[in-house]
């Protein structure tokens, strides 16, 4: 203990806790200025609304978590999983999570209420996706000795056609922000949360999945130009060979790759 005794050091400690509350008062009588915050859309889930700043934004500025924008639509995130033509969780795919930019989001809200008056709801499979996973695709379309998923995805072409037909690409809307993967479900009764039958399965590479194929029957059409109908009214433009793929017509990035990870 300092040879200034107990009695002084009490006092010391007094007298800085009196300064203390001196500078505090002196403080207080400042008038600082901060702006609010921008008040971004509420999101609901049920009766409870979703902090939008915590939750709601996803790694890139302009791009939201649709699974949190959107929960009321079913998400089967098939490239992290092991459950797509390649076999295997895809690069880039860090989570179930499903990220959109904001305008996508924004339409697909305003179709999936639409489609629960008819019904029925969406299922979505794939929206932005990274450079990193397309990269992905490509280098195993060219491992042409792997054709593990071949029976399932593509029985009927050899896999050296698939980047050559298109089927796989060097570039993908998706990566823009602009596109997105999807089917319909019923959204009630005893079919509740069955797919809708489109003739092919979700990316299943061959003529049955495009607009133009003779393969499937007059109700599998109806339900793929239900689909179609849907998403036209919101902006979103169908491709010829892909009926679950969908792109919307003022996309926010038209020039742009994203290679961000989807966590």
């Amino acid at each position: 203990m300092p040879s200034w005794g107990i009695e002084k050091l009490v006092a010391l400690i007094i007298a800085s806790g009196l300064l203390c509350s001196s500078c505090a008062d002196v403080s207080t009588q400042q008038t600082i200025t901060v702006e609010p915050p921008v008040q971004e859309e509420p999101v609901y889930v049920g009766a409870a609304i979703i902090d939008t700043s915590q939750v709601l934004f996803a790694p890139h500025p302009g791009f939201v978590y649709l699974n949190m924008y959107l929960p009321q639509a079913e998400y089967d995130m098939r490239y992290y999983s092991s459950k797509n033509f390649v076999g295997d969780t895809i690069d880039g795919y860090h989570s179930k999570n499903c990220i959109a930019s904001r305008e996508v989001a924004q339409a697909l809200k305003a179709v999936q209420a639409d489609a629960q008056l008819a019904g029925y709801s969406l299922k979505i499979f794939d929206a932005y996706r990274p450079q990193q996973a397309v990269d992905h695709f490509k280098r195993w379309s060219l491992q042409l000795d792997d054709t593990l998923t071949k029976s399932e995805y593509y029985p009927q072409l050899q896999k050296v056609s698939l980047f050559q037909l298109g089927y796989i690409a060097e570039k993908s809307q998706h990566s823009r922000g602009g596109a997105v993967d999807l089917t319909l479900v019923h959204d009630s009764g005893d079919q509740e949360g069955e797919e809708l039958d489109m003739g092919s399965p979700f990316d299943f590479f061959g003529g049955i999945s495009g607009w133009d194929t003779q393969q499937i029957t007059a109700q599998q059409m109806q339900h793929r130009l239900t689909l179609k109908e849907l998403m036209s009214k919101h902006g979103f433009r169908s491709i010829k060979g892909e009926w679950w793929h969908y792109v919307l017509r003022a996309e926010p990035f038209p020039d742009t790759y994203f290679n961000f990870p989807s966590k």
